[in-house]
């Protein structure tokens, strides 16, 4: 169909709702980075709602403006309404970016300025990194069983965007219950709400009035003012030359700018699962062209098409809700109503939207896969879990070295790490999981699905591929290393062989299995 053919209409009813949910979902990242960078790493309210804020809301605009386009253009060739990708910070790589770039150099340095300037020069070369990944993005689309690419998303679902919310609610359970069971009411079970209100908005009013009752909301004018966004060339420059002369920060830039692309591509199958299709290259040059603008702006935090593209489309969505984001968080960025907002909305009122989120992702995967390959969604989700478990198990630590705690032994000591196994934690096994578990997920959930399918060679490759990876430390490693064949790397490599050169020898197991399992196959009445 000719490009222009076709009356796409940007705004829909079903925008209102969608808009709520994602403005809740951009408004919750931004809180808890503007919270982290402000009491955790000290950095003064100039720098975090003065330069990243604004910077964070630039970067979401830019990307917006082009998602929008493409969600026009893909309507046009296909004839029919779509919804625009979501967009935003992404959630995992920020926490990432805090806590493995920013935070390592404001421990050692004490000086939460440079600590910035670092952040920003490695949202700079991680822009480059993610915007890369269109070279390999279309191919790998087109190798990668779907299963793999929505199981691992469903994953991170799962864990991070479902159950950490929902142990907020259960923190919280005045303001996050009333929440929830407007949440599940409008949005879960599609009811309609007294005088058409959407979902979203009515639980933050619930969610925040019950807070206010309660006496855990305050209205409070800190924070607000004017705060024009201004590009940081200076600092830009100070940050990358921080970051050439300890290299070493690249280990953890570089891979979580493979996830971060990778994510994105992710998130455009999840999209096509869903009827809507937009080219992949195109989404991770956005992403990483986003991410650049919005370091050069002053934050460090990378963007990204965002999970959930179903959910809002099952809501009705064409763009309007993401113009709708575009205008209002770059409006509260750079009149400092963030902090206001920060102030006044709880999180654990907010926190059951990004709960319906992670719900909806995970059913339209079940939908959009073969049944026989849930096996495979199963699979990629796994390494999640132990990405939490360690995480956790770090925080505890961390807790317990807080209030006190003496002689302590690091994660990772072998002899608490013996202790662990001994009470059933099997610390070195999620350990190797958590590391590069977005790709470990997505591999294994290739491999199972093209195994299912009979299609060995693939099965094969992605296993190679691993070995690869998992050599040089892109998986199961903590930090980027020369080739080196540990047990796991080996392992990958035999798993590889085997899938590969067995099926030559016996190809006509291969052939009775597809003929058994082929569509139509079925007993004879009398079997």
């Amino acid at each position: 169909m000719r490009v222009g053919s076709y009356d796409y209409k940007l705004f829909s009813r079903g925008d209102f709702s969608a808009f709520w949910a994602l403005f809740t979902d951009n408004l919750v990242n931004l809180m808890v980075l503007a919270g982290i960078c402000q009491f955790v790493f000290q950095m003064p309210a100039e720098i975090v709602y003065g330069r990243i804020v604004p910077g964070a809301a630039i970067a979401v605009l830019a990307g917006i403006a082009v998602y929008v386009l493409l969600a026009k253009r893909a309507a046009a060739q296909s004839g029919h309404d779509v919804t625009a990708l979501p967009y935003g910070i992404s959630t995992p790589v920020m926490f990432v970016y805090l806590f493995g770039v920013i935070g390592p150099i404001y421990w050692s340095t004490n000086d939460p300025v440079l600590a910035w300037q670092v952040g920003i020069g490695a949202g700079f070369i991680g822009g480059i990194v993610a915007a890369l990944g269109a070279i390999a993005g279309p191919w790998l689309k087109k190798v990668t069983p779907r299963a793999g690419m929505l199981g691992t998303l469903c994953g991170i679902a799962l864990v991070f965007i479902g159950t950490v919310p929902l142990a907020t609610v259960f923190e919280n359970p005045f303001i996050g219950f009333a929440s929830m069971i407007i949440i599940l009411w409008g949005l879960v079970g599609r009811f309609r709400l007294p005088f058409n209100i959407p979902a979203g908005l009515l639980a933050l009013i619930i969610g925040t009035v019950v807070a206010i009752l309660i006496g855990q909301s305050s209205v409070s004018l800190d924070g607000v003012g004017f705060y024009p966004p201004v590009p940081y060339f200076g600092d830009l420059v100070a940050g990358i030359q921080h970051l050439f002369a300890n290299p070493e920060l690249f280990l953890v830039l570089v891979p979580v700018q493979i996830y971060n692309f990778i994510e994105t591509m992710n998130n455009v199958e999840s999209a096509e699962a869903a009827g809507d299709h937009y080219p992949v290259a195109t989404c991770q040059i956005t992403d990483g062209a986003g991410t650049m603008i919005g370091a050069l702006f002053g934050s460090p935090f990378p963007t990204t098409a965002y999970i959930g593209h179903p959910a809002y489309k099952r809501m009705g969505a064409h763009s309007g809700y993401v113009i709708g984001v575009g205008i209002v968080i770059p409006l509260a960025a750079f009149f400092g109503f963030l902090a206001f907002l920060s102030n006044l909305i709880p999180v654990a009122a907010a926190a059951p939207v990004l709960v319906f989120v992670a719900l909806s992702l995970i059913t339209n995967t079940a939908h959009a896969v073969k049944t026989e390959h849930m096996a495979a969604v199963t699979i990629a989700m796994m390494p999640h879990v132990s990405s939490f478990l360690v995480i956790k198990w770090g925080s505890l630590m961390g807790a317990l070295g807080a209030t006190g705690a003496e002689g302590l032994l690091p994660l990772g000591n072998p002899e608490l790490t013996a202790a662990l196994l001994q009470q059933g934690a099997h610390y070195e096994g999620h350990l190797a999981l958590s590391q590069g578990a977005i790709l470990t997920g997505l591999i294994w959930g290739a491999i199972v699905a093209s195994v299912i399918d009979g299609k060995f060679k693939i099965a094969g490759g992605f296993a190679f591929a691993a070995f690869v990876m998992s050599s040089v430390g892109i998986v199961h490693s903590a930090t980027l290393h020369w080739p080196e064949f540990g047990a796991v790397s080996l392992g990958y490599l035999i798993a590889a062989a085997f899938l590969i050169i067995y099926p030559i020898f016996h190809k006509e197991e291969a052939d009775e299995r597809e003929t058994e399992t082929a569509p139509g196959a079925a007993l004879n009445p009398g079997e």
